[in-house]
């Protein structure tokens, strides 16, 4: 049964890496899209009315996507190699990512004016989002929900892994010791090539 589960449970992270990987794949592309877009409205206007620099939801936006795809990729260095400290490592990271985002979405469910906890959107990219996930409130929950139980099966199935790995080293460290105890080794007998008498000493000794 652990052969078995080893390669599942592997095969299972891997999969759970493979949909932050194409989430935050998703979040790059569309903050490119925000880029190529405040980039062309600052050419048609005063260089007053957009700063040279990003805004903040474009960089944060950014940032997140960029953080998914570094995850994934290490969630499926960590299933290929099974290595414990690297597992570990994965499942601290998604870890404190739940946690940023169980803060943001607390603060915005609980708190009524959570907007003015965020620092002014100078692009009015933030508030297209806002637009957008009003419009398609039921697509970017399921969207949401796909995410946040991707990262959690992630953790789990990280969690087994290691586990199973560390069974596997202690089974064989103690196989190693008891097997000579429930076995104990054989004896190599021993061949030796027969003399062989020449027949002339035999016709000898009888004459």
């Amino acid at each position: 049964m652990r052969t078995t589960a080893k390669p599942c449970s592997r095969m299972s992270l891997k999969l759970a890496n493979s949909a932050l990987g194409v989430a935050g794949i998703a979040m790059i592309l569309y903050s490119l899209w925000m880029i190529r877009v405040w980039q062309r409205d600052a050419e048609g206007s005063s260089f007053d009315d957009h700063p040279s620099a990003f805004p903040w939801f474009i960089h944060a936006f950014l940032s997140v996507g960029i953080t998914l795809c570094a995850i994934a990729c290490l969630g499926h260095v960590a299933a290929d190699t099974a290595n414990p400290h690297c597992l570990a490592f994965h499942m601290v990271l998604i870890f404190l990512l739940l946690l940023l985002e169980t803060g943001i979405i607390a603060d915005v469910f609980l708190n009524s004016d959570w907007e003015k906890d965020f620092p002014k959107d100078p692009s009015g990219t933030f508030d297209d989002f806002k637009d957008f996930v009003k419009s398609n409130q039921d697509v970017c929950q399921w969207v949401c929900l796909l995410i946040i139980t991707a990262q959690g099966a992630s953790i789990l199935f990280a969690t087994v892994l290691r586990t199973l790995g560390t069974d596997q080293g202690t089974d064989n460290v103690t196989r190693g010791e008891y097997r000579p105890l429930l076995y104990p080794p054989v004896q190599p007998f021993v061949y030796g090539d027969p003399e062989m008498y020449p027949a002339n000493k035999d016709w000898e000794y009888v004459k």
